[in-house]
């Protein structure tokens, strides 16, 4: 195992996960990657055996997701409780200043948390979401976030995750969708079940939330921002992408060919990408 299981408690009485990557030295500078809304801390696993050759590598599980515990409120899986858990996973690990890498609900996550506390924030990458979401993302997403039908055996897992994902992963194999499942389903006694809490569906059940959040990306993008998008993504639009731009002229941007929503930001485009981006720290 090359990364140190680290236990930590929330504000309010929760034990949450983290896996701690190990960067090149004591002094090496942190990463935090923050998955999307169903994920986890093995969504980053790749990401982080790359990128913690220059850096410390840090990915949790949000509540309700992989080992954090779920939460007996419902109503406390949203955003802002998620970046409350993150300032204590950063202050318990003693991190004044982190990089930020955060995919979908993750990268929602980012932006508030540049917003908040702009100085402990170094760099920003961002995928696969922005200030405006498209409804038709959120429609998707809501129709299977605690909705899938149970499982009898890994095949079926692999078989569900590509009805589900297979839109936005039109070239994957297999092997692929094997590797994705593995993600996102845990052995639990004789069948594999999705490794998150039913009830984080609790904010989606409008199925169309589009809230405005073009105020607190202006605040965000006062940092270096890498933002990415999946051209055939249906939760960031082509257009959103654009003004995302015109907000941030000094933004770096990405369109990762034949994905939707998201990249898993190990093709090698996403990856030579954010080495660049990063290579200034």
């Amino acid at each position: 195992m090359n990364y140190a299981e680290v236990y930590y408690p929330s504000t309010d009485g929760l034990r949450l996960y983290a896996r701690d990557y190990p960067g090149p030295g004591e002094n090496a500078q942190a990463i935090l990657c923050l998955p999307g809304l169903t994920r986890n801390s093995k969504d980053f696993a790749e990401l982080a055996d790359h990128l913690r050759i220059h850096f410390r590598v840090i990915c949790p599980d949000q509540r309700g997701r992989g080992r954090s515990a779920p939460d007996p409120d419902p109503t406390r899986y949203r955003p802002d409780t998620y970046v409350a858990d993150m300032w204590s996973l950063c202050d318990l690990l003693a991190l004044p200043c982190v990089h930020l890498i955060g995919t979908s609900l993750g990268g929602l996550m980012a932006m508030l948390m540049m917003a908040q506390a702009p100085a402990r924030i170094g760099r920003t990458v961002i995928n696969d979401v922005g200030p405006e979401i498209d409804p038709r993302g959120i429609a998707r997403i809501a129709g299977y976030v605690g909705k899938s039908s149970p499982v009898t055996h890994w095949k079926d897992a692999a078989r569900q995750t590509a009805a589900v994902h297979g839109v936005a992963f039109p070239d994957f194999t297999d092997s692929d969708w094997m590797a994705m499942a593995c993600n996102l389903y845990i052995q639990d006694g004789p069948v594999p079940v999705l490794d998150y809490d039913p009830a984080i569906a609790t904010g989606l059940s409008s199925g169309t939330a589009t809230p405005n959040l073009w105020p607190l990306f202006d605040l965000a993008a006062r940092k270096p921002i890498l933002a990415i998008r999946g051209a055939l993504s249906d939760l960031l639009s082509e257009s959103v992408f654009a003004q995302m731009k015109q907000h941030a002229p000094g933004m770096h941007s990405l369109t990762v060919a034949n994905r939707g929503h998201a990249p898993t930001l190990t093709e090698p485009q996403a990856l030579a990408a954010i080495d660049r981006f990063l290579e200034p720290v």
